[in-house]
């Protein structure tokens, strides 16, 4: 009898021991991806939408590009890097800090100047800013966020940049900027069309002529201890599906 039960034990350990290992190898992983601020609304369907398909969750650093290229370079556990830019992707690709073979286009930004809702404020072209109603004008900083920068580029191209330049109120990031014109601390705000919600406010988007195209590119990091996982992400982002979402966010296919 003593003999059984220590091998009713031992099966009974053994049979604990095979669940635990299963659900910790089912558990589904996590991977953290730094993204560009004007993914914010992109993302956070695509986010969920990856996970309901793989079982991964995804949590999502936004921040601006350069900020966030800089947190990479300092060691920044991320996964995956979505810039708003090719350039910064490219600078860590060179630096060896992304895994080879992940680097992809894959979106094209639209700028557009933003009015908020319930803004009593008339305006037909970008030139009339010069009015003195605009008193203040949000921008991402231009040395940080690539939408920023494309900005200050179409005032310049316009010739209006020194009449606006003084009533210019920088912001971190493309959200902060559209926060600003949202909470009345800036009449206007240049952000990305796909921060643009649907009834919210009227907008004026700026030819592409006016500035360099604002590609956008994405990759796995080659620290990342989820390498299979991140490729998943990628994989999912430029997927016919993940395509057709960012399009329907405001944005273009890269490269057209």
């Amino acid at each position: 009898m003593k003999k059984l039960t220590t091998i009713c034990l031992a099966l009974a350990f053994s049979s604990c021991s095979y669940h635990a290992t299963t659900n910790q190898q089912t558990a589904p992983q996590e991977l953290v991806v730094a993204a560009a601020a004007n993914l914010t609304d992109a993302f956070g369907e695509i986010g969920p939408r990856f996970t309901s398909k793989t079982g991964i969750r995804v949590v999502f650093s936004f921040g601006a590009t350069a900020e966030l290229a800089k947190q990479i370079e300092n060691g920044a556990p991320f996964d995956v890097f979505a810039a708003a830019d090719t350039e910064h992707v490219d600078s860590l690709d060179r630096a060896g800090l992304l895994t080879p073979g992940t680097r992809a286009l894959y979106a094209r930004g639209r700028l557009v100047l933003w009015l908020p809702a319930g803004s009593t404020l008339k305006i037909d072209r970008i030139e009339d800013l010069t009015a003195k109603q605009f008193d203040r004008i949000a921008i991402a900083k231009p040395d940080v966020a690539p939408y920023g920068q494309a900005a200050v580029e179409s005032l310049k191209q316009l010739g209006i940049w020194t009449q606006i330049e003084p009533r210019v109120i920088y912001a971190q990031n493309v959200s902060q900027a559209r926060q600003y014109a949202a909470t009345g601390n800036a009449e206007v705000a240049f952000i990305p069309l796909a921060l643009v919600k649907s009834g919210d406010g009227t907008f004026i988007e700026l030819k592409e002529s006016l500035h360099r195209p604002i590609n956008q590119a994405l990759a796995v990091i080659q620290s990342s201890a989820h390498q299979d996982a991140a490729r998943q992400f990628v994989s999912f982002v430029l997927s016919p599906e993940g395509q057709q979402l960012l399009i329907t966010k405001g944005y273009s296919k890269p490269g057209s």
